[in-house]
């Protein structure tokens, strides 16, 4: 019995390890019922008595693009520990190599550009060699080869692309296309993995911050990370002369973050050809292995490898929709399911795109505050604190956005003359919702003398009450004005021949 107690210790301490590494690949180490995240300012201050729909409080232009900024001193954001920006880039323009200090999601709003990004450790994958020859040219004969460039992978993002960016790891873009490519940015500054103070703070490696970049910095000019240093001391420590240093220190440069490229650049990367099959194939592999997990068949993490891991996908895309009714819209879910990096960014979102006059079930956010950023058209929210008092109550339009409380109560509905388009970012990797009404909802779960108790009201008044919508799930088609619903599904869905009275809703796995 004796030798076998170093052997069942091994194994037990093997399945505990097993375990917990489980638990750690499916949910990136936390429970998710809760992100690892602090509060803005104090919880004491985070009421959320008034909120408001914000635009876009500064507005600074660079040489080929523009950044616009909103009000991160804006007391809901503070609370929610987020800082929101817009940036345009022209074509041919370069945003300078960055990092900064929070997690972030990206998405593209409009256009299509490259984009590289910086992970430490990883080896330059994507390299270009010439021949090397000896100075005597009757050998005749190649000695062997030298790089002539070698950087990490380069990737395109097009529109409907969320990019997740890890704090501390380098980015840039770069607009190879003909249109102006405009990109909303959304970082978690509670999260944990900012260590410094609950704002955003952004590092260049190059090039310098223009006046009024940072509201909470001093209003003036100020230099990228190399900038700091002294001269001979960094000369020594990068092996080059000190002019050359000088020159990366940016000290001259006004052309400010986002750079004009003339002569445009010249990177390594495959064939626009192989681009699009290597998309295509990537596409295919998270179709299958969306099913597969549909069916039970859970990847367990360790196909991400940390130097190629997937790092962008695409909302827009009607096909990849996870709710879809042809009356009311469509919702595309992105989780850490579906992008396993964003267990690292402890963040997620959604893109919601509702009919003219549909209407997004109440619901309240579990584990997370959800920030709107329309998109497009125009609709009304409404948002109801624990107290039962409206928070608030107005329309929104284009590149507004709107803070929504973890647990408040909202509803939304797209005006009647346009459809109602936004993306939600969300402060947990696999945020959840609790619905309402509707199908697989709380109203839905409820037993009819549950209803009837609490509301004072009859048994017919209860069935009714839950069983008024239970054929939706999450998009509610109008019903008091037919004919402008089934006006608004035909231009939507060519196909759609029915009844107003008949609920059309899809789950799209």
């Amino acid at each position: 019995m004796a030798p076998s107690t170093p052997i069942l210790s091994s194994l037990l301490c093997f399945m505990v390890l097993l375990h917990g590494c489980a638990a750690q690949l499916a949910f990136g180490g936390q429970s998710p019922w809760q992100a690892p995240r602090g509060f803005g300012y104090g919880q004491r201050a985070c009421r959320f008595k008034n909120l408001q729909a914000l635009e876009p409080s500064r507005r600074v232009q660079h040489e080929a693009g523009v950044t616009e900024y909103y009000d991160e001193n804006n007391e809901q954001l503070r609370c929610a520990g987020l800082s929101v920006r817009r940036r345009t880039i022209e074509p041919r323009g370069l945003r300078l190599p960055a990092y900064s200090n929070a997690p972030s999601l990206v998405y593209i709003k409009q256009g299509r550009c490259l984009m590289g990004v910086v992970y430490p450790g990883c080896p330059e994958s994507y390299q270009s060699f010439q021949q090397q020859f000896e100075q005597s040219r009757q050998e005749g004969s190649a000695q062997g080869q030298r790089p002539r460039d070698e950087h990490q992978k380069v990737r395109r993002v097009r529109e409907g692309d969320i990019v997740a960016l890890p704090a501390g790891i380098t980015h840039w873009f770069y607009n190879d296309g003909d249109v102006p490519v405009v990109a909303v940015t959304v970082s978690d500054v509670s999260n944990n993995a900012n260590q410094l103070e609950p704002r955003r703070r952004e590092f260049l490696l190059a090039g310098r911050h223009q006046r009024g970049g940072q509201s909470y910095e001093i209003e003036q000019q100020t230099g990228n990370i190399l900038t700091g240093f002294d001269t001979q001391f960094l000369a020594e420590a990068l092996g080059v002369n000190q002019e050359l240093v000088r020159r990366l220190q940016s000290q001259n440069d006004e052309r400010g973050e986002i750079v004009h490229v003339p002569q445009g650049l010249q990177l390594l990367r495959p064939l626009r050809s192989q681009e699009q099959l290597q998309q295509q194939q990537e596409e295919e592999f998270q179709g299958e292995r969306y099913q597969g997990e549909w069916r039970g068949n859970y990847t367990n993490g360790l196909d991400e490898n940390f130097c190629t891991m997937r790092i962008r996908e695409n909302i827009n895309d009607p096909s990849r929709a996870d709710i879809y009714n042809p009356r009311s819209g469509r919702i595309t879910i992105l989780n850490n399911q579906k992008l396993p990096i964003l267990n690292n960014v402890q963040m997620s979102a959604n893109r919601v795109v509702l009919r003219r006059n549909a209407i997004l079930a109440p619901h309240w956010n579990i584990n997370a505050h959800s920030l709107m950023y329309v998109t497009g058209g125009r609709g009304r929210v409404q948002i109801v604190n624990h107290q039962g008092r409206t928070v608030f109550d107005g329309q929104l339009r284009q590149r507004q956005i709107l803070l929504i409380p973890q647990n408040y109560a909202v509803l939304k509905r797209a005006h009647q003359q346009q459809q109602f388009e936004y993306v939600s970012f969300k402060t947990n990797p696999n945020a959840m919702v609790n619905k309402i009404t509707g199908k697989a909802s709380t109203i839905r779960a409820l037993p009819l003398d549950v209803l009837r108790a609490s509301y004072r009201i009859t048994i017919e008044q209860a069935r009714r009450l839950k069983n008024s919508r239970r054929e939706e799930m999450a998009l509610f088609a109008p019903r008091f004005q037919r004919s402008t619903s089934e006006e608004a599904a035909s231009e939507y869905d060519p196909e759609f021949q029915g009844n107003p009275d008949v609920i059309l809703a899809q789950v799209v796995n």
